[in-house]
């Protein structure tokens, strides 16, 4: 080949490879530029959705001045209060609501007839609809006190509202209604209840607390509903606040049941605790006085050997581990025992007749203080 041709072969390659290299620049400006506009649409479309989101958390008018009558009807979901809000004009936007108070694990709203106003704040209305600031008086108010059976309770309820107490009980333990509460409450009311062992299965799952009802004469079943979502309200935090211990909202609900009724006015409750738990961890039965009363559905003052032979599930003399249920309702004081029990090695508690509460270790401490602070009664 001769230095002409070689020349023109150099300079054919080199047009050939500046034509590669602005056409790798036009390919490098074109990747650019598609990048830069994905990227603008993607900001632009998250922009956009944040700030339309942030815009329906804004008041309706934040100006306003007008007041709205707002009914949330008892067992309202979350999504029937969200659009009931949107169409009263009181927030902007049902399902934004909505997802909020989720995101927010927001939960507990109480029924009632409020007023609230398009000027409010969106946790302001949460606020309200939790607390039940609601707009009218209440008719009346029904009062469960801690530490009471389903019996007790029933009568309360018959009371209150001039029905026949056995109407009510039996209402409360009627298959059909029980699957309907279980229906409505499904976390809560699980097939725990519907243990063939179990004697009711509402027992403890109606939360003691005053109950305002703004009806002159609301059902068994709108009382029942109201005190289950108290209940359900309460427990939550409780559940997801355990420690080492793994519960179940029926055996949570089961062990403050067993402290409630130990407990005295100057009973410690997490020591009370403490002893369930350190005789489960040891195999031991819990050897509980109340469940043994329970199963005979008995009050007494003291519990003779006799009732210690009584042939049931709930005689934890008989059975180690927790009775099938709960044997009454428990205050806060007991669920937060239950969850965060003290740390201690007692095995064995005593209630005196002057009403303290002695914590042993053994059973020979144990003795030597029943010794001294009740046999010599």
């Amino acid at each position: 080949m001769s230095t002409e041709e070689r020349h023109s072969k150099k300079e054919e390659v080199r047009k050939k490879m500046l034509e590669h290299q602005s056409e790798a620049r036009i390919v490098r400006k074109i990747v650019l530029m598609i990048s830069i506009l994905t990227l603008f649409i993607l900001v632009f479309i998250g922009g956009g959705g944040y700030l339309y989101i942030k815009s329906a958390l804004q008041p309706v008018d934040k100006d306003s001045k007008a007041k709205t009558k707002v009914e949330i009807p008892i067992g309202s979901s979350v999504t029937g209060i969200s659009q009931k809000l949107e169409d009263s004009g009181i927030i902007k936007n049902a399902k934004v609501f909505k997802y909020y108070v989720k995101f927010k694990n927001e939960a507990g709203f109480m029924a009632g007839e409020y007023e609230l106003s398009p000027s409010m704040e969106i946790p302001e209305i949460i606020n309200r609809l939790k607390t039940g600031k609601v707009l009218q008086q209440a008719a009346f108010q029904l009062t469960i006190p801690e530490g009471k059976q389903l019996k007790e309770i029933a009568q309360i309820i018959a009371k209150t509202v001039n029905l026949p107490e056995e109407e009510v009980f039996n209402q409360l333990n009627d298959r059909t209604f029980i699957q309907k509460m279980m229906g409505k409450f499904p976390s809560l009311l699980t097939t725990d209840i519907l243990n063939p062992n179990i004697k009711y299965p509402l027992e403890g799952y109606l939360f003691p607390a005053t109950y305002p009802f703004y009806k002159q004469n609301p059902t068994v079943e709108e009382m029942v509903v109201t005190m289950l979502e108290q209940t359900q309200k309460v427990i939550i935090p409780y559940l997801a606040d355990q420690g080492e211990e793994e519960f179940t909202a029926h055996q949570l609900l089961t062990m403050s049941s067993l402290i409630e009724e130990e407990a005295t006015k100057e009973a410690d409750r997490k020591k009370i605790s403490s002893v369930f738990y350190n005789r489960i961890e040891q195999g031991m039965p819990l050897q509980t006085d109340p469940t043994v009363l329970y199963a005979q559905g008995k009050h007494k003052e003291r519990v003779l050997y006799e009732d210690l032979e009584v042939d049931s599930p709930y005689n934890t003399y008989k059975h180690k581990g927790l009775p099938p249920g709960p044997i009454a309702n428990a205050g806060k004081d007991s669920l937060e025992a239950a969850v965060q029990p003290a740390d201690t090695k007692h095995l064995y508690f005593l209630a005196t007749p002057e009403g303290k509460v002695l914590f042993t270790d053994t059973l020979d401490e144990h003795n030597a203080a029943k010794a001294e602070h009740i046999t010599n009664q």
